[in-house]
């Protein structure tokens, strides 16, 4: 049995264990990429051929000067456990994450990933030799069968002002046939068809070897002949350079604008072989995808002793988007499901860029004291937005919230002089006003009459707006009798002295 293991293009950065393929990471803005990669083995693998495996051979990148490396992801994989340790240009290299899969107990095979962006933007257009891979088993297990492989490639992730804005989907995994896989590619956004495509990456595929081998996007079979029939997905060649000689391995890109539509989330990836063994590793889809893409973060909450405001800090965000977020992006605050306050964005935010605001919120007494509200952004107050977004369900936030009450203290004083020296010419009792609003002050003089009443509005200035002698300017020098009622609940009435002076 010959094996072709297959590598659906990908760029990743951190270790999985999953050998299901699923969505690794996006990328959104101006991009595409390339391939390069070459080929250890000296000839096409056969169970009469040459078994010889090289452990270095080189590849040549090429951009143009407006386009700029964004990413640089090294993939190499071989027959046996693996070797792990390669250089790149005289790079130590070791993988971010590796993956296995067992035939039978005596053939095994390895896939291995590093993230070499540095390296690739370093170096820029020119040569990259891959070295050192001197660990692959070219044991009889493997030499009798046709098995025996080894090659790397690199996936290249450009940045172009003069393209599209698309969206670059990555997927990892490990899955394998013969007979035949099924693989479901999410979270893709199909908003035009125009330029979509799909590549791949193969190890082992035999140019002479297909028997049932299609590999299909939802049910159309791809082809790119002639150097990939229909027939023959895995034939040892790359569509970036045109070379047809890079014996088992692949590096190949196909057009899928007539295998998807608009609207469409997911796609079906199917790959049978009668005969061939192939391990798919890696997915990279490219999508023309212009869109902004809304989120939102509570910093922080501001709250005050026996206050039902709270001042909420917020910042929105317009990242993984291709496209700006408009200005007046509505914004809703909801607490047990009520819409209790909106704003605005006050300004669009282009690409990865992000706005800072804040807003104050009156938090209704039919609310407890302890309750979470719900940050959305793009909501109109109803849970519909007005902004088409790459995802529609990554716009809220909550938080806990718990307003002051205990703990907070009113400072009161023993005394005033309402002398107009702008020192203490009030009875100002700290943190009275803008916490219990609808407090009552009675003042009572040393007979025991009332001669002033006050509010949040009105504070004592030494003066009578009750009974006898109001409005007939400063009381007397002496000690006056005050009750303070704070109107709120648990809190009982405040009573003492103060005295007043000039």
């Amino acid at each position: 049995m010959r094996i072709s293991i297959f590598c659906l293009i990908i760029s990743i950065a951190k270790f999985i264990s999953a050998q299901n393929v699923t969505l690794y990471e996006q990328h959104n803005g101006r991009f595409d990429y390339t391939a390069i990669g070459n080929t250890l083995n000296i000839i096409e693998n056969g169970a009469y051929f040459e078994c010889s495996i090289l452990t270095s051979s080189e590849a040549n990148l090429f951009l143009e000067s407006n386009q700029t490396v964004r990413s640089a992801y090294l993939y190499w994989a071989g027959s046996g456990e693996g070797d792990l340790d390669i250089k790149l240009n005289d790079n130590d290299i070791s993988p971010i994450r590796t993956f296995s899969y067992s035939l039978d107990a005596n053939r095994q095979f390895f896939s291995a990933f590093s993230d070499v962006t540095e390296i690739v933007q370093n170096h820029g257009n020119g040569t990259y030799i891959l070295s050192e891979l001197d660990n692959i088993d070219i044991s009889d297990y493997y030499c009798s069968t046709g098995t025996n492989f080894a090659g790397w490639a690199i996936i290249v992730l450009y940045e172009d002002e003069d393209l599209p804005l698309n969206q670059i989907n990555i997927y990892d995994g490990l899955e394998a046939v013969p007979n035949e896989i099924s693989i479901t590619l999410d979270n893709l956004n199909v908003l035009d068809v125009v330029g979509a495509k799909i590549g791949f990456i193969a190890w082992e595929g035999d140019i002479s070897l297909a028997v049932e081998e299609y590999l299909s996007i939802n049910g159309y079979v791809l082809s790119n002949p002639p150097l990939n029939p229909s027939t023959n997905a895995f034939n040892g060649t790359n569509s970036f350079t045109g070379e047809s000689n890079m014996h088992n391995m692949d590096i190949d890109v196909y057009d899928i604008q007539n295998t998807i539509n608009v609207g469409d989330t997911h796609a079906t990836i199917q790959l049978t072989s009668g005969q061939d063994l192939v391990m798919v590793n890696c997915i990279i889809t490219v999508l023309n995808s212009q869109l902004a893409d809304a989120t939102i973060e509570i910093n922080e909450v501001e709250t005050s002793c026996f206050s039902r405001k709270i001042i909420l800090n917020y910042s929105v965000f317009n990242l993984n988007s291709t496209d700006i977020l408009p200005a007046e992006t509505p914004i809703s605050f909801y607490i047990n499901d009520i819409l209790v306050a909106q704003t605005l964005t006050d300004q669009q935010l282009d690409i990865d860029e992000s706005l800072s605001s804040s807003i104050e919120i009156e938090i209704g007494t039919d609310i407890g004291d302890q309750f979470e509200i719900l940050a959305v952004v793009d909501d109109i107050g109803n849970g519909s937005g007005i902004i088409d977004e790459i995802l529609e369900n990554n716009n809220t936030q909550s938080i806990l919230v718990e307003l002051s009450t205990d703990g907070c203290t009113l400072f009161i004083p023993e005394g005033f002089s309402p002398n107009g020296d702008g020192l203490n010419d009030l009875f100002n009792i700290q943190g009275l006003y803008d916490e219990f609003l609808n407090h009552k002050l009675l003042i009572y003089n040393r007979h025991g009459t009332l001669i002033f009443e006050g509010n949040n509005n009105i504070k004592w200035d030494g003066t009578s707006n009750n009974g006898l002698g109001s409005n007939s300017g400063l009381l007397p020098v002496g000690t006056y009798f005050y009750v303070l009622y704070l109107n709120e609940e648990n809190y009982n009435p405040i009573t003492g002295w103060v005295y007043l002076n000039y």
